[in-house]
């Protein structure tokens, strides 16, 4: 059984969210957060699998309260919510922690998806997606007039990876596909699989959408 906490100052959005996740065999709603005090008060209560985050809530937004459940060493996985498809603020909560990014009128069974794949582990965001966001928001980080820095070879998360790792960690920030790095690289998918569990465990990346922000910021890939 799949347990959630519903983070949103809106009511009627909570409502909504609890009765769909509740028709669900397979999951049940432990609790329900109007701002991200009380969503960090509720993961250190009820210990959720999975965290339905707001962004926008008075107080502690869901930014700050994503980090503070990641940096408590919580188990609890968090999947970020928001109106826009790119909202201002969804790069920093995945780069808070957070393992996936979803749209709040995205389909029921994309929301539903969605829990599943964040709680046993997997990220979100498809890969595409992902790249368009990163590109989006490094675009706008403040840049040095000098000239571009070199890529950072001494990156401490990446001392212990195998060039073979390095090289499919460079391609999972290109934003491809396990199916798509057994084609192009000529290995089998299941030995790609298991150089992205390497990559995770090595890395300290708690799962795919992690990994392509550690490849960003290893300057192992730049924006398109």
């Amino acid at each position: 059984m799949t347990t959630v906490l519903i983070a949103d100052d809106q009511p009627m959005q909570r409502f909504g969210f609890r009765m769909l996740l509740e028709s669900q065999e397979d999951m049940t709603v432990v609790g329900e957060a109007a701002n991200g005090a009380e969503a960090v008060r509720q993961v250190a209560e009820h210990h959720p699998d999975v965290v339905l985050m707001d962004i926008r809530m008075p107080g502690l937004d869901g930014i700050e309260a994503t980090r503070r459940i990641i940096a408590a060493g919580a188990r609890t996985r968090v999947l970020i919510i928001t109106t826009f498809d790119l909202d201002e603020y969804a790069y920093d909560g995945l780069r808070a922690g957070a393992s996936g990014f979803l749209v709040k009128d995205a389909q029921p069974e994309e929301l539903l998806a969605g829990v599943r794949a964040v709680a046993v582990g997997d990220a979100v965001v498809a890969p595409s997606l992902t790249r368009r966001l990163l590109d989006t928001y490094i675009q706008h980080l403040p840049v040095s007039p000098a000239a571009p820095a070199p890529v950072r070879q001494d990156d401490p998360r990446l001392a212990s990876l195998t060039e073979r790792e390095r090289e499919i960690l460079t391609v999972i920030g290109q934003g491809w596909t396990n199916t798509e790095i057994a084609e192009r690289l000529h290995l089998a998918e299941s030995t790609v699989k298991t150089h992205v569990g390497r990559i995770l465990a090595k890395t300290g990346a708690r799962d795919r959408v992690q990994a392509v922000i550690l490849a960003y910021d290893a300057q192992l890939v730049k924006p398109a």
